[in-house]
């Protein structure tokens, strides 16, 4: 079996890897969307991506994932129905609590400016234990260190960490990063991408743009 079938919840091709959870196989909330290959690592828990690691998903805003990025244990996504008001002098959520309280708040509630979708890229890594704040967005190629709080949006193949986190290093010149972008080797069919494996765990952002060009002429 040359590559795993990412509509399965483990990996066909090593059936030991029961820690291993392809996420598109396994969500169910219409308020996530997952890319294939992206996998989160349950320690063998049997517990539920979005019951362990997504808190707060009552929506309207949505998390997005994009493909072969992985999630290790202990992650914390955090959605923005668990924020509080911060427009005045009380974060207490009266709103929440309905009856009256509803009443006279409701209006002031919905005038506070919703934050943005959560977006993870493509090919990211996302270390243990870290924490992702509401409306962040990940650029692709990037590293979270674990148990970093990422409370701000990270730019594509930077590495951050830290609490707050913050940008560390890039991992290749911002010439090799544009290299990379219009690669996007995660785009290629999944049989370019296993014969070219190697080379995209390996090789230079050049490499690969070499040969997506031949992948993604049409």
């Amino acid at each position: 079996m040359p590559a795993p079938d990412p509509n399965r919840l483990h990996p066909t091709t090593r059936p030991d890897l029961t820690n291993v959870v392809f996420l598109k196989a396994q969500v169910t909330s219409e308020l996530i969307e997952v890319g294939e290959y992206t996998y989160y690592d349950d320690e063998g828990s049997g517990i539920p991506f979005e019951q362990a690691c997504v808190l707060y998903n009552y929506g309207p805003q949505r998390l997005v994932i994009g493909r072969f990025s992985a999630i290790a244990p202990g992650v914390t996504i955090l959605m923005p129905a668990g924020n509080h008001p911060t427009i005045g002098p009380s974060t207490y959520p009266f709103t929440m609590f309905g009856g009256e309280w509803a009443e006279r708040t409701l209006d002031t509630y919905l005038s506070v400016p919703a934050p943005p979708d959560t977006r993870i890229g493509n090919d990211v890594w996302i270390g243990r234990g870290a924490t992702i704040m509401p409306g962040v967005s990940i650029g692709d190629g990037a590293i979270v260190a674990a148990h970093s709080v990422v409370t701000k949006d990270v730019e594509p193949y930077a590495l951050v960490g830290g609490n707050p986190a913050r940008q560390i290093r890039t991992r290749f010149p911002q010439r090799d990063v544009a290299l990379l972008l219009r690669a996007r080797w995660w785009d290629w069919p999944v049989e370019a991408v296993t014969e070219h494996a190697a080379l995209i765990m390996g090789g230079t952002p050049a490499d690969l743009a070499s040969i997506a060009r031949e992948v993604l002429k049409d």
